[in-house]
């Protein structure tokens, strides 16, 4: 994380710096801060917060009175968001989304490149595999410093419960859905694997009742689907587990229980590590669940 010391009010002598002088000049401290700061949020600031976490591209490139008519603010609420964030102005945070698309959101094309630079004076595949493995032992490693116990067991709680587990995880995510479909079959347990082939996500999910459970997995910038099928879940009160990367994602509000999981990358390509070791631990500890109550 990269960080920019305010030369605001001058220190005492042996003072230390507070974490309010400290300036996020990238996107993950930003993002950390206003996760940090949003339950202090006055109502309008905390609806500007959800929205730029929601569509970080937007706050990038939209102006400050397309941004505040999609946010449903007024214009002078971005720039009071900007000030409590620590900036002088509202083009000063919005410098920091830019650069997150410049050093994250790279194209494809974008992203090879980058890897045949890296790899020019060594082995490339092995520069690549040391670079994915780097990037997935961050990620776990960061998911075992921020898990909590509790919310783990309330989450296996709920989902051994569920007579039928709807798994819900569309583009990036499907991997993570589809395996925990296939583990959950192998194991006994009830479950349906919600594909959208077809169009068909919407009936798939129709079956859902309040004696079954979701599990939506989603990650900026979030499956516009995944969220509008977990709203519909939820307004039938059918209880959902999420696996996320924020507690601003359209998600969290959902759901009985949900995991922050924060991937690493290399050169612009997330892991995908910490979320397949927390989808297996749910996997398995669910099964386990329901093997002892029987």
């Amino acid at each position: 994380m990269v960080y920019l010391l305010i030369p605001r009010l001058p220190l005492r002598n042996g003072s230390k710096v507070s974490e309010s002088d400290i300036l996020p000049r990238d996107f993950q401290s930003l993002k950390a801060r206003i996760i940090e700061r949003g339950p202090a949020l006055p109502k309008r600031l905390t609806q500007v917060a959800t929205y730029a976490l929601e569509h970080p591209d937007e706050i990038a490139f939209g102006t400050v009175a397309s941004i505040a008519v999609e946010a449903d603010v007024q214009p002078s609420t971005l720039v009071r968001f900007a000030q409590a964030m620590g900036y002088q102005g509202f083009s000063e945070l919005q410098e920091v989304f830019r650069s997150r698309l410049r050093d994250r959101i790279l194209n494809y094309e974008e992203r090879i490149e980058q890897l045949r630079q890296h790899a020019l004076s060594a082995s490339k595949s092995h520069v690549i595999f040391q670079g994915f493995t780097e990037a997935a032992e961050k990620s776990i490693n960061t998911l075992q410093e921020r898990l909590e116990p509790k919310k783990l067991d309330r989450a296996v709680e709920i989902l051994s419960k569920a007579e039928t587990i709807y798994l819900l995880g569309l583009r990036r995510s499907f991997p993570i859905s589809t395996y925990m479909s296939y583990a959950f079959g192998k194991l006994s347990v009830r479950n349906v694997l919600i594909d959208a082939i077809g169009g068909l996500a919407q009936e798939e999910l129709g079956f859902a009742t309040k004696r079954d459970c979701v599990l939506a997995i989603s990650f900026t910038p979030y499956a516009s689907e995944t969220v509008s099928l977990a709203q519909a879940a939820a307004a039938r009160h059918v209880p959902i587990v999420a696996i996320t990367d924020s507690g601003f994602s359209p998600l969290s509000p959902l759901s009985e229980a949900w995991f922050e999981v924060a991937e690493a990358n290399f050169e612009g390509f997330r892991s995908m590590a910490a979320t397949l070791a927390l989808a297996m631990t749910l996997t398995v500890a669910v099964a386990e669940m329901r093997g002892r109550r029987n």
